[in-house]
């Protein structure tokens, strides 16, 4: 048994959902969160096929946007478990539509989720691996769009390019606390994100998509091996390259994939 405890957001479905099954499976005890449990549902009957060599579950209600809920989340954690060693800053949501004409209700969902939800799970998780006193490990999931002109999903790219900034500056302020960061860069996955995007469903297209497991296994032996960067795929490191040296024809080809 691993006997360390992770902290994981949004992980009723998608990556959260395979990564939480991948630590337990790997002998982690893990904290899971989604903004209802109910939502939960599906991921714990999945918990109860686990081998008995498999972490412990628990489930946790809170809405990432919400910082006295993620307070409560965190202090659950911390009385079940008794300690805490690795934060997944995990919950995240998408949105299509140009900056000025996308209803603000989709743009501030974004905004709320994408930054403040971040800012509270590692402000509260921070905190907790503090009070274990035995270091730990800060895990952001970013995205491959964090360094990319994106009009049609501006407000996305520009959310996700806070949290790979946040990482950089996090390392540096927590590295007294011997708490490592990790900048997960997603590229597109086979998940449910989508549909679930605000301002409408439409996928690009010609970009080849991995599972959900394989960004899992990622983080699972990033959580084990602490890389300060994780890009997936060759292709994701190859578009993270073009944002540098040819912009403007990536952003072209985003425009007319994502604008409206």
């Amino acid at each position: 048994m691993i006997n360390q405890v992770v902290f994981i957001s949004g992980a009723s479905s998608g990556i959260g959902y395979a990564t939480t099954l991948a630590l337990l499976r790997a002998g982690y005890h893990v904290a899971g969160t989604s903004r209802s449990l109910e939502n939960l549902s599906a991921l714990l009957m999945a918990t109860e096929q686990l081998p008995s060599t498999a972490g412990k579950f628990l489930p946790l209600a809170c809405d990432v946007t919400q910082p006295e809920q993620m307070a409560l989340a965190i202090q659950h954690t911390l009385q079940h478990f008794g300690k805490l060693h690795v934060v997944i800053a995990n919950a995240g949501i998408g949105q299509r539509g140009d900056v000025v004409n996308a209803p603000w209700e989709d743009i501030e969902i974004v905004l709320r989720t994408n930054i403040d939800g971040v800012l509270h799970t590692v402000r509260e998780g921070v905190r907790a691996i503090r009070t274990t006193g035995e270091g730990g490990h800060l895990v952001m999931i970013s995205s491959v769009t964090f360094n990319m002109t994106s009009p049609g999903m501006a407000t996305y790219a520009a959310s996700k390019g806070f949290v790979s900034s946040l990482a950089k500056s996090l390392r540096m302020e927590l590295e007294q606390d011997n708490i490592t960061v990790s900048d997960i860069l997603v590229g597109r996955t086979n998940t449910n994100f989508n549909k679930n995007r605000r301002g409408g469903e439409r996928t690009a297209q010609g970009v080849s998509s991995m599972s959900p497991e394989v960004v899992a296994h990622h983080i699972l032996k990033a959580i084990q091996t602490r890389p300060h960067t994780v890009t997936i795929r060759l292709v994701d490191r190859l578009i993270i390259w073009a944002n540098v040296l040819a912009p403007q024809v990536i952003a072209n080809i985003v425009k007319k994939q994502y604008s409206k």
